[in-house]
């Protein structure tokens, strides 16, 4: 017997990382990710090495079935290492793991909404040839062939995570023409960044398959549009039991040269769309409020009813990478909740 493993992995390129894949033929039966074989690739190719030295190591650290070829195909997901076995610059899976593992006991939990737009071609699908559709405001969760633009894709895109067994827990469309959502979580920083990196992955794929591309620009289109964010929902044990734990994390993030730490990592191009517009914070303040879609940090307010539960840093880019975003919140929240004695 044998199977397809499609090896997928994040390249170097700046400023913002591509996704790649190849397949390798395994005999056998599909076996758990830490037993697959690594395997290398040429990282001149990536922007991962150099021509005279540019060999480069797959490490499998994630593997699930493979939705798009099915049977007992798998995908997985791999870390980059040298060939010294060091992990590689570009690996930011590889500073995460300590930092997820230092606060393990605090429980932190994430939801990340990846937005998302589909081009045909040049232009928005949706967007006539020539010109702008309607101005924003049916297309948001919207219904019908004239504001909803791509659900055949949508679909089968969540189909193949769910066959791929992703913790999506959502879909909808966004409040730009052929622009959309699904949301992965809750679960912790390594798993969701893992997941969300597949999710990504099959979305190109699955799109593909339409002579349609999916791209994660935060500013898809100049002007009165909106931008596409990956708005990122987080808790620990602390802030699921108590308010108290709900604001320490919020001042946490807003100390000293934090807010800007983080915005700096949050993705590519983000002062082109936080810019205290279209459901945004400007990128260079930091605010948290209840209920408040123009702040960096928003409190749902059945948070405040119930006196427990998380919050969501609407901060980070569509084309932010997830190892980097659920590091630096963590690694914020749960010091601050360690020296507040809230843990």
């Amino acid at each position: 017997m044998t199977y397809k493993a499609e090896y997928i992995w994040i390249d170097g390129t700046e400023p913002t990382a591509k996704l790649r894949s190849k397949t390798k033929i395994m005999a056998g039966s599909p076996v758990a990710a830490e037993e697959l074989p690594v395997w290398g690739f040429d990282g001149s190719s990536t922007n991962q090495a150099e021509g005279h030295a540019s060999d480069r190591v797959l490490k499998p650290v994630f593997s699930c079935p493979d939705p798009i070829r099915g049977g007992a195909n798998v995908l997985v997901l791999c870390e980059v290492f040298d060939i010294d076995g060091t992990p590689h610059a570009s690996n930011t899976r590889a500073l995460l793991r300590p930092v997820a593992e230092r606060f393990a006991g605090q429980e932190a939990i994430f939801g990340i909404e990846q937005e998302y737009t589909f081009f045909d071609g040049a232009r928005p699908l949706g967007f006539p040839v020539g010109g702008f559709p309607a101005a924003q405001g049916g297309y948001y969760c919207g219904v019908g062939a004239d504001e909803i633009f791509g659900r055949e894709i949508v679909e089968k895109h969540l189909d193949h995570c769910l066959a791929a067994g992703l913790s999506i827990s959502g879909i909808n469309a966004e409040v730009m023409p052929g622009q959309w959502e699904f949301q992965v979580g809750p679960v912790g920083p390594l798993e969701v960044s893992d997941q969300l990196w597949i999710a990504r992955w099959l979305l190109y794929r699955t799109a593909e398959d339409f002579n349609v591309s999916a791209t994660l620009d935060p500013k898809p289109v100049k002007g009165d549009w909106n931008g596409a964010g990956a708005h990122t929902n987080f808790s620990t044990k602390a802030m699921r039991e108590g308010y108290d734990a709900i604001i320490t994390a919020c001042e946490a993030l807003g100390e000293g040269s934090k807010p800007m730490d983080h915005v700096k990592n949050y993705g590519a191009g983000i002062d082109d769309r936080l810019t205290g517009l279209h459901e945004t914070a400007p990128w260079d303040q930091y605010k948290y409020g209840v209920s408040d879609r123009g702040a960096s940090v928003r409190i749902p307010w059945q948070v405040e009813v119930d006196k427990k539960g998380y919050i969501e840093d609407r901060r980070p880019n569509a084309n932010v990478d997830p190892y980097v975003v659920t590091r630096l919140i963590v690694d914020t929240c749960c010091t601050g909740l360690e020296k507040a004695g809230q843990v």
